[in-house]
């Protein structure tokens, strides 16, 4: 480790290695997504995807090791052992800061599918980027509002058909799809201005993962329930950057998906209340558990 280092160093140095790996995957990830565009075969889409999987899964774990050798920040987890690479998982975590991102590619590394983020449909046209996400197979979400429905009967069902049909690839490959469910970071502020019930937690918000389950509701089998705890604050990515963030607490719980979790959220109106029920009970049970992590816990450190 160099953290012994001045903070404002190590930030430097850190930043520059994460852009340089990131520059560094990014234009065979550009290339071969090229080639998974303009060569539509089912055999070769599956090796693409296979190759690019590979790629982002490489470019994780140099970071990983950009952070061990610059900064002191261990990772204590439990519950790796409920997770294996051949199963299908809606992951689900509480959201803090931009750091979280990073802290949940390092933790669930080589130990589930690789992780992917839900993404609106609108930024598959992000230059380079929305091509690159495309390609890694990252699930693109459509969604139409209510007034919008309302306005145009006829696409009522689209968006919903649409999401399923771009998730259709994970039938025969093993997926961990990623949600943070609050919506947005937590701060004190926005707890207060929600009023919101939970201790720690904001509001999770029901008709996005409901959409999600009953969208990809055949394809995935497991909820992971991932609760972040930072002992010494919630940082910022700046913090992370430049290695004060010293030590990170992981909790992961998994949850088998039945099948009194899926149906239809925005027609359905007692699947509705017995969702939103569930989600509350699902949410107050993560709040405990952070409230126990902020007293004692015992982990395994991840070196």
């Amino acid at each position: 480790m160099l953290n012994f280092l001045p903070a404002k160093l190590i930030g430097f140095i850190s930043l520059f290695l994460y852009t340089i790996n990131t520059i560094f995957w990014l234009i065979p990830i550009l290339i071969f997504s090229l080639f998974k565009a303009l060569i539509p075969l089912s055999f070769s889409q599956k090796i693409f995807s296979y190759l690019l999987d590979l790629m982002a899964s490489n470019w994780v774990a140099l970071n990983t090791l950009n952070q061990k050798i610059f900064t002191k920040m261990n990772i204590e987890i439990t519950g790796l052992e409920e997770l294996n690479k051949k199963d299908w998982y809606l992951v689900l975590a509480n959201h803090q800061s931009w750091v979280d991102i990073v802290v949940l590619q390092r933790a669930l590394h080589g130990e589930m599918p690789f992780l992917k983020f839900f993404l609106k449909k609108e930024l598959i046209y992000v230059p380079i980027l929305g091509l690159a996400w495309w390609a890694l197979d990252f699930p693109f979400m459509k969604r139409y509002s209510q007034s919008f429905l309302r306005k145009n009967p006829h696409l009522k069902g689209k968006d919903l058909a649409t999401t399923r049909k771009a998730c259709a690839k994970f039938k025969h490959k093993p997926v961990s799809v990623m949600s943070f469910i609050e919506g947005t970071r937590f701060t004190q502020a926005k707890h207060d201005k929600q009023k919101s019930p939970f201790d720690h937690l904001l509001k999770p918000k029901a008709g996005g993962i409901a959409f999600v389950l009953d969208a990809m509701g055949e394809h995935l089998t497991t909820i992971v329930d991932v609760t972040i705890h930072y002992p010494d604050g919630i940082p910022t990515f700046v913090d992370f950057l430049k290695g004060r963030i010293k030590k990170v607490n992981v909790e992961v719980h998994t949850t088998e998906i039945s099948k009194d979790l899926k149906g239809d959220y925005f027609n359905d109106r007692t699947y509705k209340i017995a969702f939103q029920k569930w989600l509350t009970q699902f949410w107050h049970e993560k709040d405990a558990r952070l409230k126990k992590m902020m007293k004692n816990s015992t982990k395994s450190i991840i070196n």
